[in-house]
């Protein structure tokens, strides 16, 4: 793929945590990758030299990109995790096990454990993860730790083994952080009341446990307790601020199919998510016209069942917001109401409401085959309020090099497209020196006074770069043309991007994503590339000529030795007689003081 044909596509992908998948042209997967900002990141690949020839052989194979929004960089890193030892992609590094990433177990056991393992086992424990930080794990089983008395030792607490007496409290139960089940000080009962408020924290239900701690922390204050009440407060802090395990890689989900659905105007739009041995392993958006006013419930059906059949799926359950009438009765339909199916259908609904967003946006700007800019620029005209939709624009900039040789540029759009043979270039007749406005006026007064005198059409819309200043002198010219009325003039501000009006003395400012303002500072940046290059090829031409070399008696190497060691022709103005003698000798010196003192 090349940097012009994603820069086709590139405005369609999010700006969101996500992984992203690379195709070549026979369907294969290429690549995943992770992203805190998928079009971001996805972009870089086309956008910069690319020194490794693996990286540059990717990019070349590649011919379709998809992708996957998640909640977190965090769900992004564990999906792409799970997706590279899924698919094995030919450019992503080999993962060889499933030991990378620590889960909490919660051991299937009279008076269970809970710690941290690298490793599943099939032996009906009860598993929360994956997490990528090893030490936010620890972190956290030191907080249930100190907050949840359990037992750490291995021991076998058959209720026949306690009563039996064979064994003795530790050093654990001495300290306060275990009730000591084994000598029955503690009632299985209560140990479970235990594991089930930590099962609480582990999925994220931490309204009850953080309630529980609300209510400790009153008591201790209204005893005064100031300082163990300070404790419980960071406990609650703690909770307040956990995120629960994640959604993208969940154990407790095993294999399912996800799907909800958006029906806009007569067309469907259904997204799946398959999940395969908790992991999300497949997205997909699909667009269905529907042409016999089918409900959602009998389209749902339908892609369902489409949808299935496309990726091969054997899950023998599905996940959706309604109910339907499906035609598999070995299949379970879920509709849930809470928790991690739950919010596995808010990830997809999620993905589906992307995909919609970025057709309506495609549709705005007319970006389909055979489209034109027509939608925005009526967007223009109601966003600044003018008389008619602004089909063709003109637009100013003055530029200057190192504070010398100002000139003007001026490009034109129209339908909101460059209009290049329109484009128009001035080299300052009437101004001495640097004088920004005054420049300004003069390109804006040559050109409408020669398209007054060709009565060839004005411009709705013209963008004078700069601020009131620049807008004032580019309205004066306008106004010794007897030319008011005929276009809108607006000031585009470098600094804030804000927009003037002739007369205002409030600036109007644009949405900064707003469809409009997109295309007006696109214009702006066209104008300052045109101008740029004009300086350019002046400059590699020799086209412009010092202004010292028109002092008789300075050549040009002297004069670029002078600029060389002053940097502009101000700071040599400055310079003591004895100072510039030092550099181009007495004689020159002399004769660059006289100059400078005559032109004064």
């Amino acid at each position: 793929m090349t940097q012009k044909e994603f820069q086709e596509i590139g405005s369609s992908l999010p700006q969101a945590p996500g992984i992203y998948k690379y195709y070549n042209d026979s369907g294969d997967l290429l690549y995943v990758g992770k992203a805190k900002n998928i079009r971001k990141r996805v972009g870089s690949y086309f956008n910069k030299t690319i020194a490794s020839y693996k990286t540059h052989e990717l990019v070349r194979r590649i011919r379709r990109i998809e992708f996957t929004i998640v909640a977190t960089e965090q769900d992004a890193f564990l999906l792409e995790n799970s997706l590279i030892k899924q698919f094995q992609p030919l450019f992503n590094i080999n993962l060889k096990d499933d030991k990378t990433y620590p889960y909490i177990v919660i051991k299937n056991e009279h008076f269970p454990r809970v710690f941290l393992t690298r490793q599943k086992i099939e032996d009906g424990s009860q598993y929360f993860g994956p997490y990528t930080s090893v030490g936010k794990v620890r972190e956290l089983l030191n907080f249930i730790k100190q907050t949840i008395p359990l037992r750490t030792c291995p021991l076998n607490l058959l209720q026949r083994n306690i009563e039996k007496g064979k064994f003795k409290v530790c050093l654990e139960y001495h300290l306060g952080n275990c009730k000591g089940p084994c000598e029955a000080r503690q009632s299985e009962e209560d140990y479970d009341e235990n594991i089930s408020q930590i099962k609480n924290i582990l999925k994220g239900n931490l309204s009850a446990v953080v309630q529980h701690f609300k209510k400790e922390m009153k008591g201790l204050a209204e005893s005064l307790e100031f300082e163990k009440a300070g404790m419980i407060k960071k406990k609650i802090d703690y909770l307040e601020n956990y995120q629960s395990r994640s959604i993208v890689i969940n154990s407790t989900l095993k294999d399912v199919d996800a799907f909800t659905i958006e029906q806009i105007d007569g067309i469907a739009y259904v997204n799946y998510l398959m999940v395969n041995n908790g992991a999300i392993i497949q997205t997909k958006t699909i667009k269905v016209e529907t042409h016999l006013d089918e409900t959602p419930e009998e389209t749902l059906a339908s892609a369902i069942a489409q949808l299935r059949s496309l990726f091969n799926s054997e899950a023998k359950e599905i996940v959706i917001p309604f109910e339907i009438d499906y035609a598999e009765p070995e299949v379970m339909v879920t509709i849930p109401k809470a928790g991690d199916k739950k919010k596995l259908l808010e990830l997809s609904q999620k993905n589906v409401q992307y995909f919609i967003d970025g057709i309506k946006s495609k549709e705005r700007l007319q970006l389909l085959k055979g489209g034109d800019k027509s939608v925005v620029l009526v967007q223009i005209k109601d966003d600044l309020q003018l008389s008619a939709v602004p089909q063709y624009i003109e637009c100013f900039d003055n530029s200057n090099f190192q504070g010398s040789y100002p000139v003007s540029a001026m490009v034109c759009f129209k339908d909101g497209e460059p209009s290049k043979k329109d484009y128009r270039l001035f080299n300052v007749k009437t101004v001495e020196g640097i004088n920004d406005f005054a420049t300004m006026k003069e390109a804006v007064y040559r050109r409408y006074k020669r398209l007054k005198a060709e009565e060839a059409p004005f411009p709705q819309l013209v963008i004078i770069d700069g601020g009131k200043g620049q807008l004032s002198a580019a309205n004066e010219a306008i106004e010794e043309l007897e030319l008011q009325g005929q276009m809108t003039l607006v000031g585009l501000a470098k600094n804030e991007e804000e927009l003037f009006f002739v007369g205002d003395t409030e600036s109007l400012k644009l949405p900064y994503d707003s469809e409009s303002h997109k295309l007006i500072r696109r214009i702006r940046d066209e104008v300052h590339r045109f101008g740029l290059n004009f300086h350019r090829e002046k400059r590699s031409k020799g086209t412009f000529k010092n202004g010292l070399e028109e002092i008789k008696g300075i050549g040009n190497n002297t004069a670029n030795i002078l600029l060389k060691t002053f940097r502009s022709i101000n700071n040599i103005k400055k310079q003591p007689e004895s100072e510039l003698a030092r550099i181009v000798g007495v004689s020159k010196a002399k004769i660059l003081k006289n100059h400078f003192e005559e032109n004064n």
